[in-house]
């Protein structure tokens, strides 16, 4: 499947010269294993694979003993997997690094060494225990990997002449048009079930089967269970309780996480850590709370607010329905037509959350209960900062809208207190693109664009 990533590294190979290793950091199940052996197949002579959840203790071994001598250690290494390397033009890929810590301190002496280049595979890689007692190399150069985003989804489905149209009419604010837009919107409605994992997607995209493209993504749900209680440690049951807990937060009005709703007494700083982990793992998306709508929302960021999505909505939609898998496909066949509100706007600002954070925006909201001021009170989704700061104006508010027929009250307000200090408001929903009052209402499929916005 061709990922954006891949001309992330092809950047890297070029421009680092072997002067850093990549690391690939990601939630399971994203695809980061895949696309390092598909970038090393393709882009060097030679490679090496060592996956350090299925490596023998000899391997293992090989990282304590010989580092002092590294011609002992890549005689010892390419022996063991009966490889042969190109000095200069050669990859090692340390698959699942974060089982084996070592390794990863490693990546000083092996860069520095100069022979070999370096790509780095990981979950979980920055949780405590898997960092523990080792020095984090300097020498790494991270890129997050998501699930894939909607163009990648376009390409993955044989749609990728839709692309270069959605990217057309967003430019120029103009309407796509009522055939095509309802094209498009057919095709997303497609990414919103099966969501953008890339297992899930190759089995939509070569069976259409809604069946199994829900079996593998609750197959990935269970891995993503075992994993919390597999790695979660002293925080597991924590973790397993608030991965729980997301679908009901999130279908709620106030879509606040709530950890009240978890056990009665609960506090949020009890439950800090588990957020911490679940975001480490990229498994959600946190959507922080700002109290102001200023170039610097992270100095206004309020660490106890926040809304908590799920990294990928297809999972989010299994999820969501988990208790009786016999009506998953009527579920799904019913999401794909269009033809209910079931949850809809649960699942279309989970999926506007993915698309923002994979499009490289941070996530954040702003929210004001006044009890006493009802003009105050007001909630808007996202806030998204200008790619290039300017003096003044370079904050937008985003509201997400799923049905057909809506309001803006909340938006109006906002603009009204904020006006001196706002760029342009976006309104994301299901119909195609219009300019009203000041206001650019663009279709859910244009969200990832907003980072591009002139």
């Amino acid at each position: 499947m061709k990922r954006k990533v891949y001309d992330v590294l092809l950047e890297w190979k070029r421009t680092s010269g072997g002067k850093s290793a990549v690391m690939l950091d990601g939630v399971r199940r994203v695809g980061k294993s895949y696309i390092a052996e598909e970038f090393a197949r393709n882009e060097y002579a030679a490679y090496l694979i060592v996956d350090f959840a299925t490596a023998p203790r000899k391997v293992k071994g090989y990282f304590e003993d010989y580092l002092d001598d590294l011609d002992t250690f890549f005689m010892y290494l390419c022996a063991a997997y009966g490889k042969t390397l190109v000095p200069g033009n050669s990859v090692l890929i340390f698959d699942e690094v974060q089982r084996f810590p070592r390794a990863r301190e490693a990546i000083k002496y092996l860069v520095k060494d100069g022979r070999f280049h370096y790509i780095e595979t990981g979950s979980l890689i920055s949780i405590r225990k898997n960092v523990r007692d080792i020095v984090i190399p300097s020498e790494e150069y991270h890129v997050k990997m998501f699930p894939m985003d909607f163009e990648e989804f376009l390409w993955a489905t044989g749609n990728a002449a839709m692309q270069p149209l959605i990217e057309n009419r967003f430019a120029e604010r103009t309407p796509v048009g009522a055939g095509m837009h309802k094209q498009i919107m057919d095709v997303f409605r497609q990414y919103l079930v099966v969501g953008g994992m890339p297992q899930v997607v190759q089995v939509f995209a070569d069976t259409h089967d809604l069946g199994k493209v829900d079996f593998e993504k609750r197959n990935i749900l269970n891995l993503y269970r075992a994993d919390i209680h597999k790695f979660g440690g002293a925080l597991r049951q924590k973790v397993a309780s608030i991965f729980s807990e997301i679908p009901a937060q999130l279908s709620r009005h106030e879509k606040k996480f709530s950890v009240s709703d978890l056990t009665a007494k609960a506090r949020m700083r009890d439950y800090a850590g588990a957020f911490e982990w679940l975001k480490e793992a990229m498994t959600v998306n946190i959507c922080y709370g700002a109290s102001e709508p200023n170039v610097g929302l992270r100095l206004n960021m309020d660490r106890t607010s926040f809304k908590c999505y799920l990294g990928d909505t297809g999972l989010l939609v299994s999820l969501a329905f988990d208790e009786n898998e016999l009506s998953a496909k009527n579920i799904h066949d019913r999401l794909l037509s269009g033809d209910i509100e079931l949850n809809q706007g649960m699942l279309v600002e989970n999926i506007v959350a993915q698309m923002l954070r994979a499009a490289g925006h941070k996530l954040y909201f702003y929210s004001n209960s006044d009890r006493n001021e009802r003009e105050n009170r007001m909630e808007i989704d996202f806030l998204t900062a200008r790619s290039r700061t300017q003096r003044k104006r370079n904050i937008s508010p985003i509201e997400v809208k799923s049905g057909r027929k809506y309001s803006t009250v909340s938006l109006d307000k906002f603009r009204a207190k904020f006006a001196s200090v706002l760029d342009t408001p976006f309104v994301l929903h299901t119909k195609d693109v219009q300019l009203k009052d000041g206001v650019v209402y663009l279709p859910l499929y244009m969200a990832p664009l907003l980072i591009r916005r002139p």
